[in-house]
């Protein structure tokens, strides 16, 4: 039997594809004859026609979505159309047709933002609230839910991961940004920087997917993934400078100051994420799987030095 992955070609899918290898197959919107296994679509919504996809398959990663550019603006209403009839209506109609065939799991790759974007007095749990704080992140809220009443109702065992920042060799997103602005200065503002944040490897991230097809301890659980080691801005973009080569100097630029430069050019988001806490309570990963991350931060970055971007 074998694993079905949507979203492959992603960041997260590469990665996936590799710790998994050749036991999956892969939903493609381009036939091509090089692929040994996969499944062509030609567009994914409530639409899609599954037959025949899932023969032979008894787990399904999902990763297929539409995100990054969601989650930094607000989407126009044909934006946010497209964004629910693929991360909402394309998601449930693809459980439900996996259900009909005997799929026996679903692991769904949420996103941290549908518990928000910082927090306060305490990380966040699995069993927090939700409180998305944009639309991408009420999307997968929405399907979060959706998937839960398909399982309840069918049988089929539902993981829900939800991945803190992601870091790693061509990683998108604000690391990124911090990789390109890490090799292009050797200066950097976060001296003063005394946040907290958790973040998750790439490989590990990979690892902790591909163990929730399988671990029988992993069905109907929510799991906030991260390394399990939190760091400051300062932290993180100094090891990123080591692993490059390079000696970032840490300037002491009071974190007030730079929240009125980027609320001034409209990068309040951007504060946020450089600035504030977003930490996580991952010890179900660990407790109840008795997962262990494979590689360091160290490991991890010791591979970015091979992103000539």
């Amino acid at each position: 039997m074998k694993t079905l992955i949507s979203g492959s070609t992603g960041f997260i899918g590469k990665a996936v594809l590799q710790e998994l290898k050749n036991n999956c197959r892969i939903i493609t919107r381009k036939h091509s004859p090089e692929l040994n296994d996969h499944f062509t679509i030609q567009s994914f919504n409530q639409n899609t026609d599954w037959t025949g996809a899932f023969d032979d398959i008894d787990s399904i990663i999902h990763l297929a979505a539409i995100a990054h550019r969601m989650k930094v603006k607000t989407p126009s209403a044909d934006e946010q159309k497209e964004l629910w009839s693929v991360n909402v209506e394309g998601t449930l109609h693809f459980a439900n047709e996996a259900a009909k065939a005997g799929v026996k799991r679903f692991v769904f790759i949420s996103s941290i933002g549908v518990n928000g974007n910082l927090t306060h007095e305490k990380p966040f749990s699995p069993q927090d609230p939700a409180a998305p704080h944009n639309e991408y992140a009420r999307s997968k809220l929405v399907a979060e839910q959706g998937l839960i009443d398909i399982c309840a109702k069918t049988g089929m065992e539902l993981v829900i991961i939800r991945p803190v920042l992601v870091y790693g060799e061509n990683a998108p997103g604000n690391f990124g940004l911090l990789l390109k602005l890490i090799k292009k200065v050797p200066m950097l503002p976060f001296g003063l920087t005394n946040n907290s944040r958790s973040y998750i490897s790439i490989k590990n991230l990979a690892h902790f997917i591909a163990e929730c097809t399988r671990h029988p301890n992993a069905a109907g659980k929510i799991f906030l993934v991260s390394d399990g080691k939190n760091l400051s801005t300062k932290e993180l973009t100094t090891i990123i400078g080591t692993s490059l080569g390079k000696n970032i100097i840490q300037l002491p630029v009071p974190t007030l100051l730079m929240k009125i430069l980027l609320s001034a050019v409209g990068k309040q988001g951007l504060f946020t994420q450089l600035y504030q806490n977003l930490e996580v309570d991952s010890s179900n990963m660990f407790d109840e799987l008795g997962w262990k991350p494979p590689y360091t931060i160290e490991q991890t970055m010791s591979y970015l030095g091979n992103d000539k971007k």
